[in-house]
């Protein structure tokens, strides 16, 4: 008879090897979402092992349980309030000092639990000797094996799944602690109610180390009795419960380690040592940064550009195959909607994907391997001069993909000027939706040798205008001291096909996915506001002129079709600026002139405040509305015959700085509070995109 489904929460600090051992335990059985109310991944997967059905429940990494940010309460709510059968405690064995403080506190928390002893290779690489049976002695859990990233282990820790579900955890620091810490657990555990004596011990630590949510769920009375039980731990021994209750718990896992791993005396330095002997150097680190970046662009170029060219190929004939399904010479208002606005639309972005996929896959390969932790540790000292946080670097790195994620992981920040500071420049870190822009633009004015450098060259300017912004806000709005800067290195190691690929294709598919959901929708949106009114009376009578020049005996064909391409022009701009977009982009015209662009680039540039990814496709839309269907050209054809390098790169500069689309602003808002911040944020980058490409446009009009 089939057992019911077992629950398991896999629990573990990040770069422990967690995601590698869900991946293998669940393989492609595995689901996205997100939180209720919180934007942060809910990973979960199946597998069935000897009759039974076992669900994984992929908690957020996190270094312990306390309510300090998101990922913390989000994993501990689960175990609290979902109850799992079992938790997998993943470690990372090569480093077990630091993994156990998490496992002291998922103890407190009395679960069922088995640990996943992972990295196992790298102990052995270090000839650390860890007696895993000592270990289960002293903690009574068992202890498995593992290599995630080669599925080495996965199998036993399958069996101990099955075998360990009545191991039920306590709290082993606690009986070891000093007697005034010991006393005042056992003290409010006396006045607490309770499931059980395990959970009133919980209850009573987090109360001593003001747990701010567990306090809103206790009376008033208890929280009052817990805050002068903490004050006098306070008084009698000089630093804050929370600390002395920390200092415990590590004191405690000291004395553990020593029982359990013997280190090997070696002069020697590790691989890991010797790789950031040169790529953390003070003087080589941000060149190395640098030069690693402009690979990417080069890689992203080089073996995307023809892949490009197949997508375009493509969609030119899905678009030809859309159009000839009607009579030659018909006029239907569905035939254009399909080929200028969806096609042409979510066209013009997805031709893209090849580039967005090989940034994607390189920068998952950086992280992988463990050399975006150290990016953030080569920035510390130059952030720490602009008055940010060295780890305020992370959040911004994070920008490269999406400014969303980016605002909120401004969360681990534990001060609100280093994090307010963050979250307000992070919209200038060049994000993946810029990129189709750019893929638009740079291959449209500059050769093959300049693609990558400008590029580089691009968003290395938006993370100058972002650090010369933050050190603006931190001297003037968001005043005050610097906090330490403590990150974890990871070890590097070797990322695995499996896990690049699969973190590739969830940032490429969001990319998939928006262009089939929301780009799809502002583009017929854009292609209805592109489309009417229609024009019915012309200033000119293009169609004879066109017929006379055709008919005429003038003996150079190239003048004639100069002459009938300039009409047909002239016809396609009227048509459109009698249009709803045409109109605005025409009453705005005037203020964006001085920036090089015309009425064209201005309604693509109001649409992009929906979506970056937009202007691409309203740009799209604008040079299809109105054109012959025998005009095959690509965009970026069109680009070139319309404007010059200077215009390309004064609207690639204006769409990396001015405002974010609309959801980052809601992100934005939603982190602060406040519609003020978000205002400022929105208000405060237009205008300085305004500025900076004003400048640039005028200067190299008088240089070149």
């Amino acid at each position: 008879m089939e057992q019911h489904t077992l629950t398991v929460a896999l629990a573990g600090n990040p770069n422990s090897g967690k995601t590698s051992i869900f991946n293998k335990l669940t393989g492609a059985r595995q689901s996205v979402g997100n939180y209720p109310g919180i934007t942060v991944d809910r990973k979960e997967g199946h597998f069935r092992w000897k009759g039974t059905s076992v669900r994984v429940i992929d908690l957020p990494g996190t270094y312990s349980l306390t309510a300090g940010s998101p990922e913390e309460l989000i994993a501990r709510n689960v175990i609290l309030e979902e109850k799992p059968d079992l938790v997998i405690n993943v470690i990372d064995a090569s480093n077990l000092e630091r993994n156990l403080y998490l496992t002291m506190q998922l103890m407190e928390l009395g679960v069922n639990m088995v640990l996943a002893m992972n990295m196992w290779d790298v102990t052995e690489r270090r000839r650390l000797k860890t007696d895993l049976e000592v270990l289960e002695s002293i903690l009574g859990l068992p202890a498995v094996k593992t290599v995630g990233s080669r599925g080495r282990g996965i199998t036993r820790l399958k069996d101990a799944v099955l075998e360990s579900r009545g191991v039920r955890t306590s709290s082993p620091w606690v009986k070891g602690a000093s007697t005034p810490i010991k006393k005042a657990v056992n003290v409010l555990c006396a006045e607490l109610e309770c499931i059980n004596k395990q959970h009133c011990q919980w209850k009573a630590i987090k109360l001593l180390e003001g747990d701010s949510v567990v306090e809103s769920q206790e009376d008033e009375s208890v929280v009052g009795f817990a805050s002068q039980l903490a004050s006098r731990l306070e008084t009698t021994r000089g630093i804050s419960s929370g600390m002395l209750i920390a200092r415990a718990r590590y004191k405690y896992i000291e004395q553990l380690v020593a029982q359990v791993v013997v280190k090997p005396v070696s002069t020697s330095m590790s691989r890991t040592d010797k790789i950031d002997a040169v790529v953390t150097n003070k003087y080589a680190g941000i060149p190395i940064f640098l030069v690693m970046m402009y690979l990417v662009f080069s890689f992203t170029f080089t073996l995307g550009e023809p892949l490009m060219g197949y997508m375009e190929q493509f969609f030119e004939f899905l678009g030809n195959a859309v159009y000839n399904l009607w009579p030659a010479g018909s006029d239907s208002m569905l035939r254009a909607l399909l080929v200028e606005g969806v096609i042409g639309g979510v066209g013009g972005v997805l031709v893209f994907l090849p580039n967005i996929f090989l940034l994607f896959l390189a920068i998952a390969l950086l992280e992988d391997s463990g050399y975006m932790a150290r990016v953030a540790f080569i920035m510390d000292a130059l952030m720490k001069k602009l008055g940010l946080h060295g780890k305020s670097f992370v959040p911004l790195l994070i920008g490269f993909g999406c400014t969303i994620p980016a605002i909120l992981a401004t969360r681990t920040l534990e001060n609100r000027n280093d994090r307010f500071t963050t979250l307000m420049v992070a919209p200038l870190m060049s994000c993946g939706a810029r990129f189709p822009i750019y893929m638009m633009i740079i291959p449209a004015f500059f050769p093959d040798a300049w693609r990558a450098p400008i590029v580089w060259l691009i968003y290395l300017f938006g993370i100058l205008v972002a650090i010369t912004a933050a050190k603006f806000l931190r001297k003037s709005v968001f005043k005050g001291e610097v906090t330490p800067f403590v990150m974890e290195l990871p070890s590097y190691h070797l990322p695995t096909p499996v896990s690049i690929l699969r973190h590739t294709w969830d940032r490429a598919g969001e990319y998939v996915k928006k262009a089939g959901t929301v780009i799809l929708a502002i583009s017929i949106v854009l292609w209805v506001l592109s489309s009417f009114p229609k024009k019915t009376e012309f200033s000119t009578d293009y169609d004879n002129q066109i017929a006379v020049l055709e008919a005429s005996a003038i003996p150079t064909t190239e003048v004639i079709t100069d002459s009938i391409t300039a009409l047909e022009n002239a016809r396609q701009a009227e048509v459109f600026t009698h249009t709803i977009t045409g109109r605005l982009g025409k009453f705005f015209e005037p203020a964006m002139k001085p920036l090089g662009f015309d009425w064209r680039v201005t309604t693509a540039l109001l649409a992009a405040t929906a979506a970056k990814e937009v202007f691409v496709s309203q740009m799209g839309v604008v040079f299809a509305v109105g054109e012959a269907d025998e005009d095959s050209s690509t965009l970026r054809e069109k680009l070139r015959d319309n404007y010059t390098p200077l215009q390309g790169l004064a609207m690639m500069l204006f769409a990396l700085i001015s405002a974010p689309c609309v959801a980052t602003i809601a992100a934005t808002k939603k982190e602060t509070e406040s519609w003020k911040w978000a205002m400022i944020q929105l208000f405060g980058l237009t205008v300085l995109a305004y500025i900076i490409t004003l400048i640039v446009y005028q200067v190299g009009k008088l240089v070149i």
